[in-house]
């Protein structure tokens, strides 16, 4: 198999870890899911040879791996599946990383290291998730269900564009936080906080590939370059 040439999200959705490959290698395989090994790597300034090396032992291993294929399920899985593996999640995990956000901001302003405006940032970014999931859950995924194949590409348009967006806030989390990495000496409460980002962040990018590659795909497939 040519791995250099297949876009990250078809890598993404056949390949049990290449998620977690890609990363590692900081290869955003949600949002620009539909670039080509070859190009991400180039664009970041890495060889993509050794990616490719590591993508075929673990897809040798696929035939063992615990995860389910969610790119084998009906329609109606996948989409109870996004809600209750993610926007469920993301509606308990926002409110309290923003309150730890406020606290860490309080007690530890004065230091170099705090992260200004991180609380803020994920209010905004709370607002627009929340709106996204709302818009998916009364208007595309209701014609999912009822079988109207045919009338979702403009919806999912709008949809990949939000998750664009999505992906612009958590690289700005990221700026905001050096990271996601508490600096030495952080209290609990900042660990804490920096701990539920990270998974914030893995769930919110596993929750985009999961409908950007493999939902959306099914619908409207996106041109890879």
């Amino acid at each position: 198999m040519n791995y250099l040439d297949q876009s990250l999200g078809h890598l993404a959705r056949r390949i049990p870890g290449a998620t977690r490959l890609f990363g590692d290698h900081r290869l955003d395989f949600c949002c620009a899911g539909n670039r080509t090994l070859r190009t991400a790597a180039h664009a970041a300034g890495i060889d993509a040879r050794p990616i490719a090396a590591e993508l075929q032992v673990l897809h040798r291993r696929a035939g063992t791996a615990p995860d389910r294929d969610w790119s084998a399920a009906t329609d109606a899985e996948l989409v109870d599946h996004i809600l209750t593996r993610y926007h469920e999640v993301h509606r308990e995990q926002l409110p309290e990383l923003i309150r730890l956000a406020r606290k860490v901001e309080q007690v530890h302003g004065e230091r170099a290291t705090c992260p200004h405006g991180l609380a803020d940032h994920l209010q905004a970014l709370a607002l627009e998730l929340v709106s996204h999931m709302r818009k998916e859950e009364m208007v595309l995924f209701p014609l999912i269900a009822q079988g109207q194949g045919e009338m979702v590409a403009m919806p999912i348009g709008v949809m990949r564009l939000e998750h664009d967006g999505h992906g612009a806030e958590l690289r700005r989390l990221e700026a905001l936080t050096r990271g996601i990495t508490p600096p030495p000496g952080a209290c609990t409460t900042w660990r804490a906080l920096y701990a539920g980002l990270r998974a914030f962040r893995r769930d919110l990018m596993a929750h985009i590939h999961t409908e950007n590659n493999i939902l959306f795909e099914r619908f409207a497939p996106a041109q890879v370059h």
